[in-house]
């Protein structure tokens, strides 16, 4: 039978994968510190006139954000002309990679840049390059060193998300001059509100003075709107012309364009917001690094392994200091991971040498056996393990070390499918 088939190259992406959204127990408060969201909510301002518009829902907005983009120029000094506002400046990156790269291009970005570019580099049949980092920070000489005559665009989230490092903007500027002319180099600014470094520029400057750079920005992060998807750039004036030609008529919502005019303008509730994150930045980064833990430098509103978040932080700092419970769950989990290692290896499978707080499970390839059956016949029982096929393991099933009882329950679980029953 045959049906439609997509472009190739699409089935290639691997999704985009957002952070969880924990769905609470009955008596347990959940944190979600998953996706980098302000702790503030946004302005009260920016509230109210989301409501003041919610009574002309039926009107389509006006199409080019006008109101938005006067807002954004008076606040960073620039022409509104060269401005264009998007649903989230994700949206604008798809945009940039529709409207300069095609089949058989490159686009260039870090190894752990945004998820977002090789999904819209791909999308388009160009080819993502990826240049290593150094200590999970952008490497300018690594970027340079990846053109090719097939480069057409550089993507650089400066700070980067998830690492939270920056490059000043002499590195910036060295980059944009190193790449040639015809290269488009896109500065992802989400993060630049919460950095207060003095060699950090967003990019406005470099933006202004070429005509080969653009910066995006977002409303989702500092003004506390990522539910409403609204995001900027600004940009050479042939480049705003050339991507508002494919650009949706009604791509941002009259709420979240009005939203975003007070938020823009509420630099009281930024300021608040920015010193918070600070502070609470440097002191997480203090407390887990007396623990002996490696915390990477951040100057966004995260931490690798944390996010900044109110009552998270203070629970974070309350968990770092109760070492007894550390050490309770440290032995409980070595005494268990040795068991489970010997025990289910008792039934003929191969479990891989782990210091982890779960073990690796390989299993047959003949049918009935296989860690896809494994996985069927534990679910069944109310034993969820994980399956590995995206890490390119298909053969193997990840156990995490639970209690006592699951512990057991895993091991006869697997006994009974290894003998068929």
């Amino acid at each position: 039978m045959s049906r439609p088939v997509p472009n190739p190259g699409i089935l290639d992406i691997a999704p985009y994968t957002p952070g969880k959204t924990p769905v609470p127990e009955p008596g347990r408060k959940v944190f979600k510190l998953s996706a980098n969201e302000t702790p503030f909510g946004p302005s009260p301002k920016a509230i109210e006139a989301f409501k003041r518009v919610a009574d002309h829902l039926e009107d389509y907005p006006e199409g080019t954000s006008r109101v938005l983009r006067e807002a954004i120029g008076r606040s960073f000094g620039l022409d509104p002309n060269r401005i264009i506002c998007g649903a989230g400046s994700d949206e604008i990156l798809n945009l940039l990679a529709h409207t300069y790269l095609g089949q058989g291009d490159e686009a260039i970005s870090t190894t752990h840049g945004f998820l977002v570019y090789p999904i819209a580099t791909m999308a388009v049949g160009a080819r993502n390059v990826i240049a290593e980092e150094t200590n999970l920070t952008c490497n300018v000489d690594a970027i340079l060193k990846a053109v090719t005559p097939k480069t057409k665009l550089v993507w650089l989230a400066n700070p980067n998300n998830p690492t939270g490092t920056y490059i000043p903007f002499d590195e910036v500027k060295r980059l944009r001059a190193g790449l040639p002319s015809h290269v488009l180099l896109v500065l992802d600014a989400a993060y630049c509100d919460y950095v207060s470094r003095n060699d950090y520029e967003m990019g406005i400057e470099l933006v202004a003075t070429t005509e080969n750079t653009v910066v995006t920005h977002t409303f989702s992060k500092i003004h506390g709107l990522a539910a409403l998807r609204i995001g900027w750039m600004f940009g050479p004036e042939h480049i705003i012309d050339a991507v508002n030609r494919i650009r949706g008529p009604f791509n941002v919502s009259t709420p979240a364009m009005y939203a975003a005019v007070a938020a823009i303008e509420d630099t009281a509730h930024q300021a608040m917001s920015k010193q918070f994150t600070e502070t609470w930045r440097n002191r997480l980064t203090e407390e887990i690094t007396k623990l002996g833990l490696k915390v990477t430098p951040s100057v966004a509103n995260f931490v690798l392994p944390f996010n900044v978040s109110t009552p998270a932080m203070y629970a974070a700092v309350a968990a770092i200091e109760d070492t007894a419970h550390q050490a309770m769950s440290k032995q409980f989990t070595e005494t268990w991971r040795n068991w489970l290692t010997e025990e289910i290896g008792k039934l003929g499978l191969k479990v891989t040498p782990s210091v982890a707080n779960f073990v690796l499970i390989h299993f047959p390839t003949e049918k009935g056996k296989t860690a896809d059956d494994a996985d069927a016949f534990l679910t069944k029982r109310g034993l969820v393990l994980r399956a590995l096929k995206n890490y390119g393991l298909p053969h193997s099933l990840r156990m995490t070390i639970g209690t006592e009882e699951a512990n057991r329950l895993v091991v006869d679980g697997l006994r009974d499918f290894m003998a068929g029953k």
